[in-house]
């Protein structure tokens, strides 16, 4: 098939994403707050956007001619700053202007879309007054801040506190649909807190993330550490199921906030969510595919996962019952889980690298010794 420039659309046949933003109550997120790719994503009718340490640290990466000089701007401009604190306000300064793309958005849905979102540092994740304090300070970068909190027992309870701050949250490190529902009934918590009060919560606009191509990852290693025979392609819809069955349970209980789709692995995990009051986020590369893909963007999200997979997967691998079962796992649980320890180390790791690569120019190497 050939390649065709997936940012303009036929007049006769809009895009598939432009379609489902138009015609169904789906919004379309970007996975990253780099602006030429929301630009153009926005053309299709995206609606917010989400970020993390490794998005940011990989956009920062990719245009160095916007971010050296910024950087070292920066850096002279806080002399006494450290490394950390000299990426982090790049990080924040990023946000800050996607925000700023994003405002028309905002004051159309009045708060409920129209939100970038920015992550806490994954350093403080043990500590919940830090991350209430961090999640604060991000969400006065501008009126339609997001942010990004894990879904441990500490983020969870750092979650509630937050929102009732007034602070519209994103879960992150978000896999299960045990996690997703600890995380609504936080937010919930917090929201009838604030209403109690008789504080506005009109223009928040939560989110529950379940990265679904996270779970499947973690459940294919599980597969072959465990030396499990199973259809590979049933380990493909995996994190769907998880998704398709945390928006019914989202549904069912009525909480405010909506489950997102994030980590994308395949296109189910847009296709099959199709239809749902909720939002996808993938990546721009993935938004590509799917614009070129010649899919139908009707609503699936109420067509089963062909229990034939429910199954094979229920009794063959456990972590999936864990992952699947609304009471799968404890909170105490949610932190040891496989996915959930693999991105926390590599979002630690994206902080280490943001680090090490402000040091590089704020502290360059000496040229070579002449041999």
């Amino acid at each position: 098939m050939t390649q065709t420039d997936p940012t303009l659309t036929s007049r006769s046949a809009p895009s598939p994403l432009l379609q489902m933003t138009t015609t169904t109550p789906t919004v379309l997120w970007n996975d990253s707050a780099d602006p030429a790719e929301l630009t153009a994503a926005l053309t299709w009718g995206c609606v917010g956007a989400t970020c993390n340490p490794v998005i940011a640290h990989n956009t920062i990466k990719k245009h160095p001619d916007v971010w050296v000089p910024r950087i070292r701007e920066i850096a002279e401009r806080r002399p006494n700053a450290g490394e950390s604190e000299i990426g982090w306000q790049a990080v924040k300064d990023m946000t800050v202007e996607a925000a700023k793309l994003l405002e028309p958005a905002f004051e159309e849905y009045a708060g409920r879309n129209g939100r970038i979102s920015v992550q806490t540092d994954p350093r403080l994740h043990r500590d919940k007054d830090a991350l209430v304090a961090q999640a604060l300070e991000f969400s006065a970068l501008a009126k339609n801040i997001i942010v990004k909190i894990p879904a441990t027992k500490t983020g969870i309870e750092a979650m509630e506190e937050a929102t009732y701050r007034g602070v519209s949250v994103n879960a992150t490190v978000s896999f299960t649909v045990p996690q997703a529902i600890a995380v609504g009934e936080a937010i919930e918590r917090g929201l009838v807190r604030r209403e109690a009060e008789a504080l506005d919560v009109s223009a928040m606009g939560p989110v529950v993330t379940i990265m679904g191509g996270r779970l499947d990852d973690w459940l294919k290693k599980v597969v072959a550490r465990d030396a499990i025979t199973i259809d590979p392609g049933y380990l493909e819809w995996a994190g769907v199921a998880a998704l398709k069955r945390g928006y019914h349970v989202f549904q069912e209980r009525g909480f405010r906030s909506r489950i997102l789709s994030a980590a994308f692995r395949n296109h189910m995990q847009w296709s099959e969510l199709v239809g749902g009051d909720l939002v996808v986020s993938p990546p721009f590369s993935w938004q590509q595919k799917f614009n070129t893909s010649g899919i139908d963007p009707i609503s699936r999200i109420d067509m089963p996962v062909d229990p034939k997979i429910i199954d094979a997967l229920s009794t063959k691998v456990p972590d999936f019952n864990r992952a699947y079962e609304p009471d799968g796992m404890t909170v105490e649980e949610f932190e040891d889980f496989g996915s959930c320890r693999l991105t926390m180390r590599q979002f630690l790791a994206a902080d280490a690298d943001l680090d090490a690569l402000v040091r590089d120019i704020i502290v360059p190497a000496p040229p070579s010794s002449p041999s």
